[in-house]
């Protein structure tokens, strides 16, 4: 791929990639799969994630389908500038649960000739964009955009819809919590979870 031979063209010059996109739009695949072709490429490849995440394994990315690779929990972006030291390609999963540092974290690093690759929504589950992730679209030179399919109506699902009745920002969930949908579905969908929600309030 271009990506991986530009390193090698050009030494001492990084870049930042985001993959992003809805939930079970395969994020995390495609992680891994550049993480994957970095290491056989015998590159210097170290995989940070969000301490908060810890719904398959602790010291591991893990994506929906299974597919796993060794990481790095952090509690905060300012860590990853710490344990980062010498290391060819940086890959960041779950990046919208990263504090608004990560952007400059990121761009620090690639500045310093690193490969930074970025998985992670671009929208919560109100369809707003997520945590740093805008910001670090806007400065990055490779933005990736990935598609789930609306479980509704079969169109490709770019929207992150929460069943579930918490309205935290940040609720871990899977498939008992989140589906994907398109966009005319989530917004109806919306719409039905709040005449449902002033109807509870009404016969409170």
């Amino acid at each position: 791929m271009f990506l991986e031979r530009v390193r090698s063209q050009a030494p001492g010059k990084g870049w930042i990639e985001v993959i992003c996109g809805s939930m079970f739009s395969g994020k995390t695949e495609e992680l891994i799969r550049r993480l994957r072709r970095a290491e056989f490429a015998r590159q210097k490849v170290e995989i940070f994630k969000p301490a908060v995440d810890t719904r398959y394994a602790e010291h591991e990315v893990v994506s929906h389908d299974a597919t796993s690779i060794r990481s790095t929990p952090v509690p905060g972006s300012s860590n990853l500038l710490l344990l980062a030291a010498d290391i060819d390609v940086v890959g960041i999963d779950e990046a919208q649960f990263f504090d608004e540092g990560l952007v400059q974290v990121c761009a620090q690093l690639a500045d310093g000739g690193v490969r930074v690759i970025a998985a992670g929504l671009d929208m919560d589950f109100q369809g707003r964009p997520f945590g740093p992730m805008p910001h670090l679209m806007a400065i990055a030179e490779h933005v990736t955009k990935v598609h789930a399919i609306c479980v509704h109506c079969g169109q490709l699902a770019s929207f992150s819809h929460r069943t579930h009745a918490s309205t935290d920002l940040i609720h871990l969930g899977e498939t008992d919590s989140y589906v994907p949908l398109c966009r005319g579905c989530f917004g109806a969908a919306r719409q039905e979870q709040g005449a449902a929600a002033r109807d509870a309030a009404m016969h409170r």
